[in-house]
């Protein structure tokens, strides 16, 4: 697994007011819990461009003031109108400890059923894997070498080392329909060979943002019972 370094410095005061101080000042309010501490820090919008404007997935190596964090990214706010990051959440993580994450797969191969004139198709582009930290993979590869038209690979049939897979085993991760078939499919089927799709913010769930005066914020997934707001 990918590493990112990221630097931030504690805050002093903690509330909307210097919340939005922070973002004037090109800045975002950040926490990370989960271990002994919870610690409220911000740190330059820019030091999310390796972390949030990518498909890949990371272990975040955090550095607070001098105080050292391996964390992964929990939940990420974004302005609903500029899309500007209002606050981000970070979940300390141990080696000895699983974690899930959100990893995207990687399909290798060639296709029998595509080269017959099959149309290949995919149905999730990322993977929820559980594992420790030191286990944790780039992407998951999916071959695709054996599949011909009607085929398909479910979450069920792969296999990754130490890795165990969140998503449900009867979840279709790839598939290989008739040109026919392909066509009527219901909006929403995505053809591997046509557009790429757009990668959002990966953060798992959970954690409770702030909403600014003026600015709506978006969070995903259940909200952390142990965190502390703005």
């Amino acid at each position: 697994m990918r590493k990112v370094s990221v630097s931030g410095s504690l805050r002093e005061n903690v509330g909307k007011k210097d919340a939005k101080r922070l973002r004037r000042e090109g800045l975002v309010p950040c926490v990370i819990y989960g271990g002994k501490e919870q610690l409220q820090f911000a740190t330059p919008a820019s030091s999310f461009k390796d972390i949030v404007y990518t498909p890949l997935s990371c272990i975040i190596k955090l550095d607070v003031d001098g105080k050292k964090f391996d964390a992964i990214l929990q939940d990420i706010q974004f302005h609903p109108v500029n899309d500007k990051i209002l606050h981000v959440d970070f979940l300390e993580i141990f080696p000895d400890k699983e974690v899930k994450l959100s990893v995207p797969i990687k399909v290798v191969g060639s296709s029998p059923g595509v080269i017959k004139g099959g149309k290949m198709q995919t149905k999730l582009r990322k993977l929820v894997v559980q594992a420790l930290p030191g286990d944790l993979p780039n992407e998951v590869e999916i071959n695709i070498s054996k599949l011909e038209i009607g085929d398909a690979v479910k979450v069920g049939d792969l296999s990754l080392g130490k890795i165990s897979f969140v998503d449900p085993a009867s979840s279709v991760v790839v598939m290989v329909k008739s040109a026919r078939a392909a066509m009527m499919a219901p909006v929403g089927d995505e053809d591997e060979e046509g557009e790429e799709g757009e990668e959002g913010a990966e953060g798992a769930e959970g954690a409770e943002g702030e909403a600014a005066e003026g600015e709506a914020s978006e969070g995903s997934g259940e909200p952390a019972s142990d965190k502390k707001s703005e």
